[in-house]
């Protein structure tokens, strides 16, 4: 099994050149032959007025670019979870 827990960010970009949205993660990501499973957690925490921005967001397009410190860069669709600031990532 391999694994990475670390420090990250979630881009959500508007076009090439312009990211609406810039999120420092720290996610935990495992995978098991071809399966892998991700999850993320805002640090800091977000505030109420960045939450609804991230939502509003997440709503027009799921899809974020997550850029790990490493410089590996990744397309992910987002979901909250039912956990207060706890986001699942799947590749897209």
């Amino acid at each position: 099994m391999d694994s990475y827990e670390g420090k990250a960010t979630l881009e959500w970009w508007a076009n090439p050149s312009t990211c609406l949205s810039s999120i420092p993660v720290r996610v935990a990501a495992h995978s098991v032959g071809k399966n892998w499973t991700c999850e993320a957690t805002p640090e800091p925490p977000l505030t109420a007025e960045d939450r609804e921005s991230f939502r509003f967001l997440r709503q027009r397009d799921p899809h974020f670019t997550l850029r790990l410190h490493h410089a590996s860069v990744l397309l992910v669709n987002v979901v909250e979870t039912g956990t207060e600031g706890r986001l699942i990532l799947t590749a897209a």
